[in-house]
């Protein structure tokens, strides 16, 4: 069944991870760096987006609600409503802080920061 941007719902999480992210002014901001999976509900908690590294070292890893990014498919990324600033704001984690807590900490803040209902 296809989402209100024509997409369909299910998507191979390899073709996600190391798929680039832009803003809405085309703007590359990062790129998708992992799915976080709540195995209890069967949904994604959040996508990983990370930027600001070279080769591994000093990047920066932001919890992302899923439902925030777009394919668009003139750009072959995902598309969010923010810009780079605004990510460089949000919380940053360590990839080992992403799990902590069953990743519900990282989950909450993310959706608090972005003003996302987690229900809606």
């Amino acid at each position: 069944m296809p989402t209100k941007s024509g997409h369909t719902t299910a998507i191979r999480a390899t073709r996600v991870v190391g798929t680039n992210v832009y803003n809405e002014a085309n703007d590359k901001i990062g790129e998708i760096e992992d799915v976080m999976l709540d195995k209890t509900s069967d949904g994604i908690m959040f996508a990983v987006i990370g930027f600001g590294g070279f080769l591994g070292m000093g990047e920066k890893y932001h919890a992302v609600p899923w439902k925030l990014l777009n394919y668009d498919e003139s750009t072959g990324g995902y598309v969010v409503p923010f810009t780079k600033e605004q990510l460089m704001q949000a919380p940053a984690h360590t990839i080992s802080e992403l799990t902590e807590n069953d990743g519900r900490r990282v989950r909450d803040n993310a959706f608090s920061y972005y003003k996302v209902d987690r229900a809606a």
